[in-house]
């Protein structure tokens, strides 16, 4: 039996002496600590999706046959999302059309978001561009968990969404400390009293 209302519950809070650090690593095992084996894998396999090592067409064959709702649509706007970079790169770069694009169908339907990436793509300051995709990919997460309070999606949500915080982090704290308030404040405004 997987007790969501209790992982959900221990998530990470921030004090106000929060200032951008973060054991990333030592949150993610707490969850993955409190996880029934089934749930264990699902997670396991969205974290090696955050490997860009590991983002191949076989990587996103297996996501598009997971059990999980969250992981088979998360990966898909994903791989539309990181297509829709290379498809802007060939044509900025005179290469041909679909060079290195990771096409799964013969026939795939056209992505929704393909003119808002390529809007966001089309800017010239690389950090607000990268912020923009972020801010894309963090509210689809926000779709694909809509309504749900305690389940196995809301955790996966959390960390997707931490794996952004993270970057963030990296690269501009002050961005990165803003992100993690606005995740933990998403965490508190979505708690309900247990009946």
């Amino acid at each position: 039996m997987n007790n969501y209302e209790y992982i959900i519950a221990s998530l990470p809070d921030i004090s106000s002496s929060f200032r951008g650090e973060l054991d990333y690593q030592d949150v993610l095992d707490q969850i993955r600590s409190q996880l029934s084996g089934k749930d264990k894998a699902i997670f396991d396999f969205l974290q090696q999706g955050f490997d860009p090592e590991n983002l191949n067409s076989d990587f996103y064959l297996q996501a598009r046959k997971s059990p999980n709702a969250f992981v088979k649509a998360y990966f898909e706007y994903d791989r539309r999302v990181r297509n829709c970079k290379v498809s802007f790169l060939n044509k900025a770069l005179g290469r041909a059309e679909g060079l290195d694009e990771l096409i799964l169908d013969e026939e795939e339907e056209e992505f929704e978001d393909r003119a808002k990436v390529f809007e966001v793509l089309g800017s010239s300051d690389i950090l607000q561009r990268e912020r923009a995709l972020d801010d894309l990919m963090w509210e689809q997460i926000d779709k694909l968990c809509l309504l749900q309070v305690f389940s196995l999606d809301v955790i996966l949500a959390f960390c997707a969404k931490l794996q952004i915080v993270v970057r963030w982090l990296k690269l501009d704290p002050q961005r990165g400390a803003q992100l993690f308030k606005e995740l933990v404040n998403e965490i508190r405004n979505n708690k309900k009293p247990i009946e």
